[in-house]
């Protein structure tokens, strides 16, 4: 019986052992592995990264001056076969710090013999050259041991001894005092570039404004030129567009127009139908009825004619019997009047002027009648006078009598004679 085990891609699984005393191994990295109960032993080995802290204090230099250097490494199990195979054999079964030990004594061993071949400037000026030398010094001899060594780099270099302050002094003092030569130098060429530099930037300047200028106006010319073709195309655009929209409508008048015609046919077909069916109803209703109607009408109309025809026949014969016998009466009466008549007008042409006297006093009451006629209704009158007048108005008005009896009747009663009354005859 066995069991199955796995690792990461950070750790490398050693399988020792096997069947019959076997003493092979087997490396796995990121995987599996089957191991025996009893027979197989199982080890696994860390794979990642471990920083280191190298510290070297009073190491003298190539010139004798003591430094204290402090560098740090990363550093790494390698997972190749064969050089983690290497690997196993120097540290297997140990601790990541017993690791890092031995690899920290290697390293500082390298720093320690490099510190002895390089003088202060060079390691102070230079520490990536430096740290290169101490990476690929030290590499072959980690190599073997299974380590790869990913970078090294020196951290602080510093002495006891103030040489790197005095170093730095001097070279602080060399350097400010090239600094001032530099920086006076340099304003020197700088006024003359800066002359140099505003002519040439006043040349390019008045070019560039000139140039400016030109291209303005060319813009100026061309946005104008741009705007005419513009404002043209617009013109255009919305003329055609207003044409097109004209057109359209004229599409849609004609479209509703012919609808309107259809619609006025079907509204004439369906009014020639209703007419139709109207006058077939008035016809069925009306005119028939009214036929018949008049008919009867035109019968009995026929009828109270003849009926009317004979009463006014007979209303006629017997009108004319009524007038013939009336003229008859009339006749027989107007002969007497008229024999009446002749024998006043023969007693008158007998009596002459006072036959017509006679007459003329005998109407005289009747007249009198028909003047006071309106007086009738008067209940009295009031003569109004002052002193004896009354009596000179009533002989007045008796005198005036014969003269509105002759305008009456054109008879003088001036010159009538007096009449007896018994025979009507002047005396």
């Amino acid at each position: 019986m066995g069991n199955c085990y796995t690792v990461g891609p950070n750790e490398a699984l050693v399988v020792s052992g096997g069947c019959c005393g076997s003493d092979q191994k087997t490396y796995t990295v990121g995987g599996w592995a089957w191991a025996w109960w009893l027979i197989t032993d199982i080890q696994k080995m860390s794979l990642e990264i471990m920083t280191i802290l190298c510290r070297c204090e009073n190491i003298e230099t190539s010139e004798g001056v003591p430094l204290d250097v402090t560098g740090v490494a990363q550093v790494k199990v390698m997972n190749d076969r064969e050089l983690l195979g290497y690997a196993c054999e120097q540290f297997l079964g140990k601790s990541v710090q017993e690791i890092k030990s031995v690899i920290l004594q290697t390293l500082e061993g390298h720093l320690r013999s490099i510190l002895g071949t390089l003088t202060v400037e060079q390691i102070y000026q230079d520490r990536d050259q430096f740290a290169r030398l101490v990476r690929e010094v030290a590499a072959p001899d980690v190599g073997r041991m299974g380590i790869e060594i990913l970078s090294f780099t020196i951290k602080d270099v510093y002495d006891k001894v103030e040489y790197l302050s005095s170093l730095g002094k001097t070279q602080t003092a060399a350097v400010q005092r090239d600094a001032d030569i530099g920086v006076a130098e340099a304003e020197r060429d700088a006024g003359i570039k800066e002359a140099e530099y505003k002519k040439q930037m006043m040349d390019v300047k008045f070019l560039a404004d000139t140039k400016m200028a030109d291209s303005k106006r060319e813009l100026e010319m061309q946005k104008a030129s741009f705007n005419q073709e513009v404002n043209t195309k617009k013109a255009e655009a919305q003329l055609a567009y207003e044409l097109q929209a004209a057109k359209e409508q004229q599409k849609i008048r004609l479209e509703e127009i012919e609808i309107e015609v259809v619609q006025r046919k079907k509204q004439i077909s369906i009014e020639d139908k209703e007419i139709a069916r109207t006058e077939k109803e008035l016809i069925a209703t009306v005119k028939r009825p009214a036929e018949a109607e008049a008919y009867r009408m035109q019968q009995v109309a026929e009828g109270q004619k003849i009926k009317k025809v004979l009463t006014a026949q007979a209303e006629a014969e017997k009108i004319k019997r009524i007038g013939e016998a009336e003229a008859a009466s009339i006749e027989a009466v107007g002969k007497a009047e008229a024999e009446k008549m002749r024998m006043k007008a023969e007693a008158y042409q007998q009596y002459g002027e006072a036959a017509k006297t006679a007459l003329v006093l005998e109407a005289l009451p009747k007249i009198a009648g028909k003047v006071a006629a309106p007086l009738a209704k008067t209940n009295e009158i009031v003569i109004l006078s002052e002193g004896s007048r009354v009596t000179g108005e009533v002989n007045r008005l008796l005198a005036e009598l014969p003269v509105s009896v002759n305008a009456l009747t054109g008879v003088d009663l001036t010159k009538v004679s007096p009449v007896d009354p018994a025979v009507g005859v002047s005396i």
